[in-house]
């Protein structure tokens, strides 16, 4: 049977793209874009040009890998903090589990107030009353059986309202841009306000980014030796607080480096942006403007949780990237996709 001229033609020219396929590897191929789940427009511009820039060899803005570090706020920047911090949340569970070994906190405040769900006398208390209940469920333990107590509630517990693991709620443009940038050489770390072991046994898993790159709030250790077992007790007493003015100071400490590229969300985000792009070089910051009730939530200046105020006033004449989550992002959750 003779093959017409026409299917001769497109058989050997299948057999080319092949061979060339073969031969010249994934360079043939169309371009992977890295920010799939980010809509095309001028903050995914923004982004892809900055790092285009700064990974030129020889361009004028070349930054050398060793120099490229990437922090990134967690809560409300890589997953969602609302309708209360995702730590806020493990800490009532603990209460509530701990309950039983004290029936004293069925009379004594700020137990009392947690236990019955008495928000006003809880907000009525401050910070204080939020440290008295982060060191009842946070402390007195070890390192090793904290971590034990997070990575087991973390593989259980679940979002009131999408009734999902909190592992679910991260954001998968934000996931994706944290790979693009680690693709790019980056050295990325977490830097937030939330406690540091709380965050490290699970930050690897969701986000790729291991625990020694994770910088957030603490509370004292005190090192011991059990036999021949050492171990590092956790005690009630705040040791760091990685937010605000703190997050630059944290960099500092943890790091030792000033980054190129800062992500975050809130006012507690603002001094770590001004830390990284209010130096010589190229510099990059970005801001996640929660707007979208629908997939998400919307809130920024009045909100109690997140609070977006004077950063967002800030970045325009800074030239920080808001990204609006509603306009720039074509799914919010790895589930929306």
């Amino acid at each position: 049977m003779v093959l017409s001229c026409c299917r001769i033609s497109w058989v050997r020219l299948a057999v080319v793209a092949s061979i060339l396929a073969l031969v010249a590897g994934p360079g043939v191929a169309a371009e992977r874009d890295p920010l799939p789940s980010w809509n095309d427009g001028a903050a995914k511009a923004a982004i892809m040009g900055f790092v285009a820039r700064i990974t030129a060899e020889g361009g004028p803005d070349f930054v050398p890998p060793d120099q490229r570090i990437a922090t990134f706020d967690n809560d409300g920047t890589l997953w969602s903090e609302q309708p209360a911090y995702v730590q806020a949340a493990f800490l009532m569970d603990r209460l509530k589990a701990m309950a039983p070994q004290h029936p004293e906190w069925r009379t004594e405040q700020p137990y009392k107030a947690a236990l019955d769900g008495d928000h006003q006398t809880l907000a009525a208390g401050g910070l204080r009353t939020i440290d008295t209940l982060v060191m009842a469920t946070h402390a007195g333990m070890t390192s090793d059986e904290f971590t034990a107590a997070v990575t087991s509630w973390i593989a259980t517990a679940r979002h009131p309202r999408f009734n999902r693991p909190y592992t679910d709620l991260v954001y998968q443009p934000m996931v994706e841009l944290v790979a693009y940038l680690k693709e790019q050489r980056f050295k990325v770390y977490i830097v937030s306000g939330g406690g540091v072991e709380f965050m490290r046994p699970w930050t690897e898993t969701i986000y790729g980014i291991p625990p020694e790159q994770v910088v957030g709030s603490s509370i004292k250790l005190k090192y011991e030796l059990s036999g021949d077992s050492p171990l590092l007790r956790r005690l009630p007493e705040i040791d760091f607080i990685d937010d605000g003015p703190g997050k630059p100071v944290g960099i500092a400490r943890a790091i030792g480096r000033r980054p190129i590229f800062a992500a975050g969300n809130s006012d507690g985000d603002l001094q770590m942006l001004q830390w990284t792009t209010l130096a010589p070089g190229p510099r990059f910051a970005l801001l996640v403007h929660h707007t979208d009730a629908e997939r998400e939530w919307a809130y920024d200046r009045t909100s109690a949780v997140g609070k977006l105020d004077k950063a967002l006033d800030e970045a325009p004449g800074r030239g920080w990237l808001v990204v609006d989550m509603k306009a720039d992002w074509k799914a919010v959750f790895p589930f929306q996709r």
